[in-house]
């Protein structure tokens, strides 16, 4: 073989022996990324009933929520915040969250109250709460972060025993609202038709390790640790698993809607920076009309009924309050281009810099890149 063949078949094998590089809408999708998060740990052993423990409950509940998701759903990609007996801060529990783009953050705790006789599960999504109960379960779930080091200064002052440190829920600026409530809702369906647990329904509260998640997030309460009959059903391997299976089956079937309605598996062929020139007023024309795609800015949510007077809004007159149950919804502007409505977001972020572009399809919420899709 001459050395000018021999050079050629080395460079080949050298070509050869790197991972392909695919360019564009060919590069294989995220998994979908559930985390789960079996709350307290460590030091840290949550509430307790003679020797059982909500640290070592919930961290059963999660392994096993994890291999039926696993095993049932393969392509989905689970991950721990711990998976053994550690101590985990709360702020390091939404940071793994927020590091690998989750889709699902699935908060797993036990509850506890002084009267005995209450039982069933609740689950939680980021709020002001609406009853001094609700607020009493925040404050607890909320106590860990005292045994963090320096937590003053992690969460900029908040103090989990003072009500006062929970007026920053009142007007939740959270684009994954809707999402956590459908998904905590069917959390609380399977908990009451497949584990057959009293079911106390969707609430909301102020709990930190919600409120930095970027994501659909809740946080399960899975049961009563103050009555024996639910801490004996929790710390067994048959309420454990019935428990777990509840909620794997709550998000089979979430994934299923956002597969159906989002087309999770497709990409964006235009980036907003990359979307088309067009005329503006045809293009409106045909997507409010036509396709029915339009966008809007959403500058809050909050369980208030607040007044959309231009004096709660800072001046900004024509806000439309939306209520999709147990939350309010506040919108401004309204236009089927994206760059108008990019210029509208751009004029307001002085006064409202959380505020974020929302799109609809007939009005139903769907994802921004299909939006721009069926504008193209």
């Amino acid at each position: 073989m001459e050395i000018s063949q021999r050079i050629l078949l080395v460079f080949a094998l050298v070509i050869l022996s790197f991972p392909l590089t695919v360019k564009g809408g060919d590069v294989p999708d995220k998994p979908f990324t559930v985390i789960i998060d079996p709350g307290h740990g460590g030091r840290d052993p949550g509430a307790v009933i003679k020797q059982i423990k909500e640290k070592d409950i919930v961290l059963s509940i999660g392994l096993k929520l994890g291999t039926y998701i696993r095993e049932n759903l393969p392509e989905v990609q689970v991950i721990y915040t711990r998976n053994k007996d550690i101590f985990v801060p709360l702020h390091e529990r939404a940071a793994i969250a927020n590091k690998h783009k989750a889709d699902l953050f699935i908060s797993l705790h036990a509850n506890y109250c002084g009267t005995p006789s209450i039982t069933g599960t609740e689950t939680f999504v980021l709020g002001l709460h609406r009853t001094e109960e609700n607020l009493d379960v925040a404050k607890k779930e909320n106590a860990v972060i005292l045994m963090e080091e320096d937590y003053s200064t992690t969460y900029q002052g908040f103090d989990p025993n003072s009500p006062e440190s929970y007026i920053m829920f009142e007007m939740v600026q959270d684009e994954h609202l809707y999402q956590s409530i459908n998904l905590a809702a069917s959390i609380q369906d399977q908990f009451r038709d497949r584990a057959g647990r009293k079911d106390r329904g969707v609430k909301q509260a102020g709990f930190l390790v919600l409120r930095q998640t970027s994501m659909p997030s809740v946080l399960v309460e899975a049961g009563f640790l103050s009555n024996n009959y639910e801490a004996n059903y929790m710390n067994s391997d048959k309420g454990q698993s019935y428990l777990a299976s509840a909620v794997y089956r709550a998000v089979r079937d979430y994934k299923k809607v956002i597969d159906s309605k989002s087309d999770y598996k497709l990409v964006a062929t235009n980036t907003p920076d990359e979307t088309p020139v067009v005329d503006q007023q045809a293009q409106k024309v045909a997507a409010t009309e036509e396709n029915g795609i339009y966008f809007r800015i959403q500058l809050a949510a909050s369980s208030k009924k607040i007044a959309t007077n231009s004096s709660n809004f800072k001046g900004l007159k024509q806000v439309e309050r939306i209520q999709i149950s147990p939350v309010y919804k506040y919108f401004y502007g309204k236009t089927g281009t994206w760059k108008e409505i990019q210029a509208i977001k751009d004029k307001i972020k002085p006064l409202f810099p959380d505020a974020f572009i929302v799109a609809f399809e007939k009005d139903e919420t769907i994802s921004i890149k299909k939006a721009l899709r069926k504008i193209k």
